[in-house]
């Protein structure tokens, strides 16, 4: 049976930490920042983990991650 191979663009996109939690970074700090509160920019560098469920669909595509 072939290797699996990893969806480079989940890949890109998704990490895990030390404890095998998938994290994520925030979404809306790309552009438009001007009329954006620093406080809510500075929030936007922090990581999210996902749900257990949306996880495990990452472990699927990325299996290497």
């Amino acid at each position: 049976m072939p290797k699996m191979r990893t969806h480079r663009a989940t890949a890109k996109r998704f990490r895990l930490t030390k404890t095998g939690k998938v994290v994520r970074p925030h979404a809306q700090k790309s552009h438009l920042l001007g009329h954006k509160s620093p406080r809510r920019k500075r929030q936007y560098s922090k990581l999210l983990s996902l749900t257990t469920v949306d996880a495990r669909r990452i472990r699927r595509v990325a299996p290497y991650l």
